[in-house]
């Protein structure tokens, strides 16, 4: 998997610091990145629906059970990312699976900069002063290659499905 620029060591080890400190408390910290995610973009509200129900407001899908259960989720794909940093690679096929998973649910590959915003608010939020501008550039490239990999899943399907 190419991420443009390789994570050099330095970055590499202050993901795994920040993710460490984050990581013991996923659903909580997956609250406060898709809280802010709804902030910044309301309409992806009604992606989120689950035995045909759709959610009237933020709040009762933050609360619902199966979307708590996609919290979870989402939060296991970050931490195989930070677990494979020296082999991002190893990943492709997974993540351009999930990417594939999420073009047939209606994402937009454009809301993906959404969620890389929600993300970086949420480790700013969770780490306060440990978030410094290199914290954010190492998170910034790990999250573009990751989203690089979904994006593959976009781009293999035919024309016109």
């Amino acid at each position: 998997m190419e991420s443009g620029m390789p994570l050099s060591g330095g970055q590499r080890a202050l993901i795994r610091e920040s993710w460490q400190r984050v990581s013991g408390s996923p659903v909580q910290h997956g609250l406060v990145l898709f809280t802010r995610l709804f902030d910044l973009d309301p309409d992806l509200l009604p992606l989120f629906q689950y035995n045909c129900k759709q959610f009237a407001s933020p709040q009762e899908c933050l609360s619902a059970p199966e979307f708590l259960d996609h919290i979870r989720k989402v939060m296991l794909v970050i931490d195989a990312a930070v677990s494979h940093l020296e082999n991002l690679s190893c990943l492709e096929e997974f993540l351009c699976n999930l990417g594939k998973k999420h073009q047939a649910v209606g994402v937009k590959v454009e809301s993906f900069s959404t969620v890389g915003e929600s993300l970086l608010y949420m480790l700013e939020k969770c780490l306060g002063a440990a978030f410094s501008p290199e914290v954010q550039e190492a998170w910034s490239k790990l999250y573009s290659a990751v989203v690089k990999a979904m994006q593959r899943g976009w781009e293999t399907l035919p024309e016109g499905d």
